[in-house]
């Protein structure tokens, strides 16, 4: 297996268990200051280990889109609106829609990159996004609840900020690796996120039960996760990477089901079975 598949596989593991570890974060701690806290550790533990093996320095020259791509838009804004979304919205959902940069990363890389995407790796990702419908069941959404349909939205524009991301690090690739690239791109995303926890919530924080959950994302899945789905964005076509972003929701749903108790019906079984043929004809594709 290539190693982008690997680094890729690792991060739906990782990002698939750390949605419902969030949601139960929840119960004892705000969203925003969650958020902010996942980004501040995950800083601290590639930085701590950067310097231990020798490897922490300043960003070079060529390296500044790349730090300004990830910490903006795929740390800060994309932390901030899942966050704030997974208040509004059920962990499964809320992994599905954020993951689902699918129709916004090939069209994107087709649009500025002028990647050839071919036939079947166009009807893997219209399989991906029927299994993706299936799992985020819009029949059984209250459309009128304004919080659900806010919910919604900033999930679909966190998408398009992760899909963004991919693209700036695909069209101008840093001149140092990603993983050395990481303690700023964390920096830069918590420096966004902790003055509006601040200002949206004076009164909010981390409680004491959900401290274990905020070592679990931050110290282990965000870092970890975090550099192996920068990689495998970079390296992948387009169209394989999206599709196969689409395991974390598919995982998600399936922990939030056996954690959480969120149900399991008819839906996330059809939708998981497309979502990993997707999958298979992605990279045969």
């Amino acid at each position: 297996m290539a190693p982008a598949m690997r680094m890729l596989l690792v991060a739906v593991v990782l990002f698939g268990g750390a949605w419902p570890v969030t949601k139960a974060a929840l119960a004892d701690a705000t969203p925003l200051w969650f958020g902010t806290g996942r980004a501040a550790f995950g800083g601290l533990a590639i930085t701590v280990l950067l310097a231990v093996l020798g490897r922490l320095h300043l960003p070079r020259q060529g390296d500044v889109r790349a730090v300004l791509a990830v910490g903006l838009f795929q740390l800060g804004g994309f932390f901030l609106l899942t966050h704030l979304a997974v208040a509004l919205v059920p962990a499964g959902r809320t992994a599905v829609l954020s993951n689902v940069v699918t129709y916004w990363l090939i069209p994107l890389s087709v649009l500025f990159l002028g990647e050839q995407v071919s036939a079947r790796r166009w009807a893997a990702a219209g399989l991906g996004l029927a299994g993706a419908a299936a799992l985020i069941g819009p029949w059984a959404v209250d459309w009128s609840d304004r919080g659900v349909l806010a919910g919604h939205a900033m999930l679909v524009l966190a998408a398009l900020l992760w899909s963004i991301a991919i693209i700036v690090t695909r069209r101008w690739p840093p001149r140092s690796p990603m993983l050395d690239l990481l303690p700023w791109c964390f920096g830069l995303g918590t420096l966004i996120l902790a003055p509006i926890a601040l200002l949206a919530e004076p009164q909010g924080g981390i409680g004491a039960t959900s401290w274990p959950h905020m070592l679990f994302v931050g110290l282990f899945a965000a870092p970890i996760a975090t550099w192996c789905i920068v990689e495998a964005g970079r390296r992948l076509p387009a169209a394989v990477a999206s599709v196969g972003f689409l395991l974390v929701p598919a995982l998600g749903v399936l922990l939030g089901a056996l954690w959480l108790g969120e149900p399991v019906g008819w839906d996330v079984i059809v939708g998981g079975v497309l979502i990993v043929a997707s999958v298979v004809l992605a990279a045969r594709g």
